[in-house]
């Protein structure tokens, strides 16, 4: 019977690790969709593709150098919707916890220059905020916690 009750708890902490890791992956995605969304919008400005047609963006000439840094931008992010599936538990709080932070420092700093950007940003940080706040609150499924109505063994 004991056995029994031990292998429910087992199934309870991984679904508890599950739901925890399907939340950050899809939080991540939330982010990303809110990104490519904002990207696209961009489309649609007056003037916006006249400009990158002249190899400029935002008087900034368009370079290999910095479509690769976008790139490698929007690969973190994408890495993190699998990464929050594979990674185990200490690695997963610390990964989601620095990443999130770094991108809500990033994305801050490029500002927004719409009505349209605003609503993106706050939509962005507000996914962000939500990956830091869950990664943090997290706990370990596998460390055994005693409730105050459960003896302690010593």
């Amino acid at each position: 019977m004991q056995s029994l009750t031990l292998q429910s708890a087992n199934v309870q902490k991984q679904m508890m690790t599950m739901t925890t890791k399907a939340k950050l992956s899809t939080l991540w995605i939330f982010f990303l969709f809110n990104i490519v969304f904002r990207d696209i919008h961009e489309f649609v400005e007056p003037g916006f593709i006249a400009e990158i047609m002249t190899g400029t963006s935002n008087g900034n000439p368009i370079t290999e150098h910095m479509l690769l840094l976008g790139g490698m931008m929007i690969q973190v992010p994408i890495a993190m919707v699998v990464l929050s599936w594979l990674l185990p538990h200490g690695a997963n709080r610390w990964a989601n916890t620095i990443v999130a932070a770094l991108y809500g420092v990033l994305i801050a700093s490029f500002g927004a220059t719409d009505l349209d950007d605003v609503f993106h940003l706050i939509m962005e940080s507000a996914a962000l905020s939500f990956i830091i706040w869950s990664a943090w609150r997290w706990r370990n499924p596998s460390v055994k916690r005693h409730s105050m109505g459960q003896k302690a063994s010593s």
